[in-house]
């Protein structure tokens, strides 16, 4: 009888594991990264969680997302911005970064299937 109950046991453990692994949503990834004339448009499979700071004139964004390694230039009132994509903890790391302090802000929407994050940037 108790091996009947530990196949039982295990069998039933099986079923949930492959019927919980089929019901998971896909992992949100960046698919890609887009220059703007005044900042970013960052491209996601789906909305992904977001925090974001102003750290010592840096824009920094923490975004729960999967995705590659990435850097870039692109020009705020004609002056150099560096930006850099790199892996975290707790997914993506977005640093902008200018000679001089930067104020940014983001907002997201959904178009054609897909999330689109964008990030506007100013001088202080």
């Amino acid at each position: 009888m108790l091996r009947v109950f530990g196949s039982l046991a295990i069998a039933g453990m099986m079923v949930g594991l492959m019927i919980g692994r089929l019901t998971q949503p896909d992992p949100v990834e960046l698919q890609q990264v887009e220059v703007a004339p005044d900042g970013l448009v960052l491209w996601f499979n789906h909305e992904p969680k977001l925090h974001g700071e102003h750290v010592d004139g840096a824009v920094a964004l923490l975004i729960d997302a999967q995705g590659h390694r990435q850097n870039g230039q692109l020009q705020v009132n004609r002056k150099q911005v560096n930006w850099r994509i790199r892996l975290a903890d707790q997914g993506l790391l977005l640093n902008l970064v200018a000679a001089r302090p930067l104020r940014g802000d983001w907002g997201g929407d959904e178009v054609d299937g897909r999330w689109r994050l964008t990030i506007h940037l100013r001088e202080e």
